[in-house]
């Protein structure tokens, strides 16, 4: 989704060690499948199904049921580590899993990356409305579907 090319190894590998130094702070364990499936996930900035992650996991740990990715899921979820994309039914990695901070997701339906934005301004006017209507927060995601940069540059240049 951006205009500028990443080194997609580095942005995993700077995934990872995120994860690792925070479930050290938080005295919790990244177990060898919970860090294989955040390995998984971050293999691309595309939400990725959990059937599709048990698939990759089976040949690794044949004991491997839905059960043990939906646990490892859930593990990594409630340490912010990624995010699902409820439309989707998918998982996607967290690129600010550092800081406590509300999801903003950019969903491309051509190229299906998925690009996070923090969108201060918008989530507080979010707020601002939520609170005027007396409606208590347990939860805020914002999923908008729509056509990344790349993707309209690619069309308009090959029109």
């Amino acid at each position: 989704m951006s205009n500028f090319p990443h080194d997609h190894k580095k942005c995993i590998a700077d995934a990872i060690n995120m994860a690792e130094r925070l479930c050290i702070n938080r005295s919790v364990k990244l177990t060898p499948i919970r860090r294989k499936v955040l390995e998984l996930i971050w293999e691309s900035h595309k939400a990725v199904k959990a059937y599709d992650l048990l698939d990759h996991i089976k040949p690794l740990n044949y004991s491997a049921k839905p059960a043990t990715v939906y646990r490892a899921l859930d593990f990594l979820m409630s340490q912010g580590l990624i995010h699902k994309v409820e439309s989707l039914n998918a998982y996607v990695g967290c690129n600010c899993s550092d800081r406590q901070h509300e999801q903003l997701l950019l969903i491309c339906d051509q190229c299906h990356e998925i690009e996070e934005r923090a969108a201060f301004e918008v989530m507080h006017a979010l707020s601002s409305e939520i609170k005027k209507a007396g409606f208590a927060i347990s939860y805020k995601s914002i999923e908008i579907h729509g056509t990344c940069a790349g993707c309209t540059s690619s069309h308009n240049h090959s029109a």
